[in-house]
């Protein structure tokens, strides 16, 4: 099967990402990436973590939170991505999450609510399912007007926005902006197609509170703006 097979197979897959579980997406992870992947994710170090009434393994969070990262990865279609790319961001991925899964941070997480703005959802199904593994809850918006209805409503740990919403090809940089101009105070990190230094730039100096087009990353970044990675 062909780097370009594989793709299309995970856009398809990403599709039907609400129907499935987790393990089905680690199985399908391994199937397509084959042997050396699979024994990756598997080998991963059995840690029982305990605390405050949560008695959970985190090997299984640690599988769960690799494999849809790496899902997510391999689903970017804007990039090239080889097995051995695929498995680089695995490797990378667990490395995030090791240092970061914990019985706190589960407790923490379970009581964080972010607001996912993004005008095609399904786009961005794994990214969401790394972070759900950790109890963190979302609300979906498909358009900045649709956000905004949903911040006067509630409020929210974490924005998270793409950037082209049609007819807009700003949509993030608009949201920023109106959530600016109200007074919101809550951190917005933009995952867009661009990670470009001039993008990231851009997206700072208008507010956000970082830019990216990496799952990893955006893992990452949104504990940081949770402020659970301490």
């Amino acid at each position: 099967m062909t780097v370009d097979e594989v793709v299309k197979v995970v856009e398809a897959i990403a599709k039907l990402v609400g129907v499935m579980a987790w393990p089905a997406i680690l199985v399908f992870v391994v199937f397509y990436f084959r042997t050396s992947l699979g024994e990756f994710i598997f080998s991963l170090t059995d840690i029982t973590v305990k605390g405050a009434g949560i008695n959970v393994t985190a090997k299984v969070k640690q599988r769960e939170i690799v494999a849809s990262l790496t899902a997510a990865a391999a689903s970017r279609l804007n990039e090239k991505k080889t097995p051995e790319s695929i498995k680089k961001d695995a490797q990378e991925a667990f490395e995030i999450v090791g240092d970061t899964v914990n019985a706190r941070l589960i407790r923490r997480a379970s009581r964080s609510e972010v607001l996912w703005v993004d005008d095609i959802p399904a786009n961005n199904a794994f990214e969401r399912q790394s972070l759900e593994a950790l109890g963190i809850s979302f609300i979906l918006s498909t358009s900045t007007e649709e956000a905004l209805q949903e911040l006067e409503r509630r409020s929210f740990d974490v924005i998270i926005s793409d950037m082209g919403r049609p007819p807009d090809s700003k949509a993030g940089y608009t949201l920023l902006e109106a959530v600016k101009t109200r007074g919101i105070r809550t951190p917005v990190i933009i995952y867009a197609s661009s990670r470009a230094p001039e993008h990231v730039a851009e997206a700072k100096r208008r507010g956000a509170f970082g830019c990216t087009n990496r799952a990893n990353e955006l893992f990452e970044m949104t504990l940081a703006a949770l402020n659970l990675r301490q």
